[in-house]
Order: C-alpha cells, then structure tokens, then sequence
C-alpha cells in the first residue's frame, strides 16, 4: 500500500534519524575534504549544525508542523558553524518554510519545500560555485519536483531522489577540478546525502538509536553547587518558558521584572525572539504563572520546593549571569567594540593587549557557531562592533550573527587568517568613525600575505605536488606553497616565496609544538636571509599549526 503522506511526528523522527546519521558519518565526511590537513571539519560543522536543531525538536511537547518548522529553523540557525553549516541552516531554513503551514506533507509539497531550500541557500551564498553543497542540493530539488509530476507515492518518491542525488554527487569532481585533483567529492554534499539517507531509514521504519540527542535546555549551562541557604525566605524555585504570543518588548520585561520582584526574588529573565526564560523564587508560585500566561502559553514548568530537595544549586550561576548582565546594562555603552576568533594562548593575549573586548576561542579545527557569536556580541556593550573571523569557514557565520542583531551596528572584517586580524585591529583609529576605520582595515589587510605550516593526515596530489601523510606543508593564502619532512626547511621555503623587495616586516607566531630555543633558532635564520627586513617572534600557542606567519 502507498503511503502519500508524513504527518509532523514521521518528520521529527525522519529529521532526527538523519542528524543522527550524520553525526556518526561526520568523520568519514571530514576526511573528503580537500586539503590534506587537519582541518577536515565540514562534517563536523554539519554535525553540530544539525545537532542544535535536532536538540530543539525533542524539546517539542506537542507535535504539529509550525512547531517542527520553527525548531529545525531556530535551531540550526543559531548554531550553524562554518561555511558548511551556515548553508546547511539556510536550507533547512528555506525547506521549513514550504513545510510549516501545512498538517502533513505530500510529494508536491516535499518538492516544492527542497526548491525553497536551494532558492534560500544559494541566495545566502555570494559567490556560488557549481561542484559543492549547493550542486547537490539543487539536484535534489530538480529531481523532486520532476517526481512530483508523475507520483504521490513517497515510497518511490524518496528513493528516487536519494539514488539521484547520490549521481549528482558523484559528478562533482568533474564541475570542480579540485575535488578531481584529491581525488574525492564534495564533502558538504556527502553530508547533505547522509541526512537523506538517515531520514529514509526512519521513513522505512528502521530502529533509530537517539542516544546523542538530548532536549536542548537552552543557551546558557547552569553549573551546580552543593550550598544552599539555611534560611530561604521564598521557599518555591520556579522555572518555566513563555512561548510569546506577540512581541515581548523591553516594556514588557521591564514590567514583568518589577511583578516579579514583588512576590519572590532571584530572578531570571531572558527574553530570544518568541520565547522568554523565567526563574524566579517566590511562596507563590501561582502568582507567576498566572502574569505569564497574559503574555502567551508556558512549557517546562518547573516548581521545587528548595526547603526539601537542594535546588537552590542549580540557579547559582544563573543569578551571577543576572547580576553580570545588570552590571554590564549599567556601564554607558562605548562607541567601538572589537570581537576576535583566534586560535592559542598568545594569540588571545596579544589581540587582548591590542584592545580585543571578547576573544573567540576558535579556528579550523572547531569552528565558533552563530550562537557564539551572538552571545560575544551580546556581552560587548558598543555600539559599533567590528568582528575578526579569522578564518575562511568563521566569515559566514560572523555575516549570519550580524543579519540577526538589531540594536547594534556589527561590522565583519572578512579577515581569512590571524595575521590579517592582528593587522586590522593595529590599524583601528580610536579618533575615526566606523565606516573610516572600516575602510582603513579592509584596506590594510590587503598588504597581508600569510603562511602556515601543519602536517597532512593522509596522501595525496594538490596544487601539482605530491603530499604523503606526515609530510610538512607550507600553506600560502592561495594554496600549499611547500612541501617537505622538516618544519624550519619547509618554512623557509614558504617564506622565499612570499617575501619579496618590498616586504618590510616578517611577524612568527610559534605553535605549542615548538619551543622557545627552535623557535628562536629559526628567527635568527630568517633575520640573516632578509636582513633588510624587521623580524617579530611572538609564543602563539596555537594547536595544528607549528608556525603561523605573516609578510608585509
């Protein structure tokens, strides 16, 4: 018998399955990657994207289709990480719109829903190059609305456009000669058909193991403490979540605070999109809730009695990040505030004392989520912002945090690597605007060139050179620039093709798996080869990377 619909509770588990599915393929996935080095992280990436929805959706208590939609869509949004997950949000976000108005969901909504999802993706994407993610998304689409022409049987339906988006992929390394090159095919595309593939498993009725996905409890993590007060004055810790009908405008918590405050104390309120979070103690609980519900229905309600079981613990962090967030509301807002991803203990310090207000701890081995950067953006009380990725795969979600902030200006410095940050916030203008210190930076960041130099992790053959696992790369802005057996030989080499007549400055930056006398050792060896240029070593402490360099 046909089945020609999926009601919200099939979908949920069919989303679920497919989150699962990935985050057990996400290191197979990490390995197509094209570069042989250790930053393979677009399954990864995916996973965590995903992952952070998935949490949202078994948080759902009562299934219907809006819910699904908005919890897939929030939640991936807010934790897509790198290139591959910001993607992966916009087509999930893309896909839930064609999906959320509707109880259950048939093979010409399904189709029209994936066109939706490639539309909202390659939208997201400047510069969409044919070969990746977005290939396969887009033949996933085509292939869906062609089957929706001639079936509404979903038993043949999701096949079909699993098996020809499995071609699509295999297509790929014919559209980007790079992925011919390596040897492999798309990454990002491998992962989307994972999601597909676990998706279909729970369709077919499969066992689906949902051990790792665990109900998402919200942004922050209370710590626990094994205090309590002896004397508790509000005896009924009391938590719950208003799903919010309307907007709950600042007003709003202003107002609800001030209740809040006459009836019990420790309070809590936070206030993301359509959702508040609310503690507080108190000897009415009913009081409470009764005010909320003016503001929309509750979910995870939560009422401890802290006389006899010891929950006072579990809000002790939670009233210091209240008291840290009044403190910082408190503080006059400056004009200029600078956020930056680095990657090792002396990097942190070095873009601390250079004035950084929050440092990211990120790079190609965990790339920062979109939550991440909200929550930087959030504690740094500027009006304008300036961003420092860092790295290629941090841009896109530094862009997305940017889209969803209103009440402050955030400016992303498209800086692709640490020395490029380094010298866009040494070139801020204290005295200057934003937009003229802006145009200064991206200015600066041009005169840049950058080295690395890692390991790879396995064979094989890029930018015309042989590279065997364990070898030494030198790694250029433009591609792998050195290969050798020895850290300080393959870094001279790098370094003879980026210094040249005009080149004033050399800057070392040595990772924790160099010490102090080698690193020095080789900066006396760089200072003899180019004694017209100035040469800075500085402990970066960075993981992966032996040396991380720049030339200007």
């Amino acid at each position: 018998m046909a089945t020609k619909t999926i009601n919200a509770e099939v979908l949920a588990k069919m989303f679920l399955a497919g989150a699962g599915n990935i985050e057990a393929k996400k290191e197979f996935i990490n390995e197509l990657n094209v570069f042989p080095v250790p930053d393979g992280d677009t399954g990864t990436n995916m996973s965590l994207t995903i992952m952070a929805a998935a949490k949202e959706v078994t948080a759902i208590e009562q299934f219907d289709m809006a819910s699904l939609a908005k919890a897939i869509s929030s939640g991936s949004l807010r934790g897509a990480r790198g290139n591959s997950g910001v993607i992966l949000s916009q087509l999930f976000r893309g896909f839930t719109k064609g999906i959320k108005e509707h109880k259950e969901v048939d093979t010409v909504i399904l189709a029209k829903a994936c066109m939706k999802a490639k539309d909202t993706a390659y939208k997201a994407v400047m510069k969409p190059k044919e070969g990746t993610f977005l290939t396969v998304a887009r033949g996933i689409a085509e292939k869906a609305v062609e089957l929706a022409e001639t079936t509404d049987d979903l038993e043949i339906f999701i096949p079909q456009v699993i098996e020809h988006a499995e071609y699509v992929l295999s297509q790929t390394p014919d559209m980007l000669p790079v992925l011919k090159e390596a040897g492999v095919v798309d990454s990002g595309g491998q992962g989307l058909l994972e999601v597909l593939k676990g998706a279909y498993d729970a369709f077919l009725g499969k066992e689906i193991d949902y051990s790792k996905i665990a109900p998402s409890t919200g942004k922050a993590t209370l710590k626990v403490s094994n205090d309590v007060p002896a004397d508790i004055k509000f005896g009924y810790c009391t938590e719950f979540i208003i799903m919010t009908e309307k907007e709950f405008t600042e007003k709003d918590e202003r107002e609800f605070k001030a209740y809040l405050e006459s009836i019990g104390d420790s309070i809590v309120c936070v206030a993301d999109e359509e959702i508040v979070k609310i503690h507080v103690h108190t000897n009415d609980p009913g009081l409470a809730i009764q005010k909320a519900l003016t503001f929309g229905q509750l979910s995870r309600m939560k009422i401890d009695n802290m006389r006899e079981e010891h929950q006072e613990k579990l809000i002790r962090d939670a009233e210091k990040l209240a008291l840290e967030q009044a403190k910082k509301k408190e503080e006059p807002r400056k004009e200029m505030g600078f956020i930056a991803v680095s990657i090792g203990e002396g990097l942190n310090e070095i873009f601390r004392e250079l004035g950084a207000d929050y440092i990211i701890e990120g790079g190609q081995t965990m790339n920062p989520s979109t939550e991440d950067m909200l929550a930087a953006i959030d504690a740094v009380n500027a009006e304008h912002i300036f961003i420092l990725p860092n790295n290629k795969n941090i841009i896109m979600a530094a862009n997305q945090a940017q889209s969803l902030t209103k009440d402050k200006e955030i400016i992303v410095i498209p800086t692709k690597t640490v020395p490029q940050g380094i010298t866009a916030i040494i070139n801020y203008m204290p005295e200057a605007d934003a937009k003229t210190n802006e145009e200064t930076m991206l200015e600066e960041i041009k005169n840049v060139k950058t080295g690395q130099v890692t390991y790879a992790v396995r064979d094989t053959h890029i930018d015309d050179k042989e590279i065997h696992e364990g070898d030494i790369m030198g790694i250029g802005d433009t591609g792998i620039l050195s290969v050798g057996t020895s850290v300080e030989e393959t870094t001279k080499d790098m370094l003879a093709q980026l210094v040249d007549e005009d080149s004033e400055l050399i800057s070392l930056y040595f990772g924790q798996e160099v010490s102090e006398e080698e690193a020095e050792r080789l900066s006396a060896e760089i200072e003899e080869l180019y004694p017209d240029a100035d040469v800075d070593t500085h402990f970066g402490g960075q993981p992966i990377y032996y040396y991380v360099l720049a030339v200007e």
